[in-house]
């Protein structure tokens, strides 16, 4: 019984409702950068290289053999640097979305920070800990002040 208490303290907090969120959120975004690397960089790309698909491109290191009948006796080996190259371009999409994404959460809360901002409403916690800085300033000076 400890157990699924433990569990259900563990399920119902936010720790594990950010994490599915995250978790499908990704998913999701994953499914975005797919099409937008295959069916929006890609043939551009393609078109400006004559055509070249970019996922079929490979260095071929052994051809594949067939015999009188046209069955494989041996399979082709080859590297396939195409499809490489489209998992680096998604890579690379993904990582600066993401930069520029933490980019503007991190300019948001900083100017949510700012107790001086008045454009953002500042976290109660923040304020409070503004106005503590403020009080213990102010009484240090006070305290200076009297020793001289």
């Amino acid at each position: 019984m400890k157990f699924l208490k433990e569990f259900k303290e563990f399920a119902v907090k936010g720790n594990m409702m950010d994490m599915a969120i995250g978790i499908i959120i990704g998913a999701s975004f994953n499914k975005v950068i797919d099409v937008l690397v295959k069916k929006v960089f890609l043939p551009p790309l393609s078109l400006m290289t004559d055509g070249l698909n970019f996922q079929n491109k490979r260095y071929i290191l052994r051809e594949e053999v067939l015999n009188s009948k046209g069955k494989t006796t041996t399979e082709e080996v080859a590297i396939y640097y195409g499809e490489l190259f489209e998992v680096v371009l998604d890579f690379l999409i993904v990582g600066l979305t993401v930069f520029l994404v933490v980019k503007a959460m991190n300019k948001l809360r900083d100017k949510s920070q700012d107790v001086k901002n008045k454009t953002v409403k500042t976290p109660k916690d923040i304020e409070l800990l503004a106005k503590l800085s403020d009080l213990m300033e102010e009484q240090n000076a006070l305290l200076k002040a009297s020793k001289k």
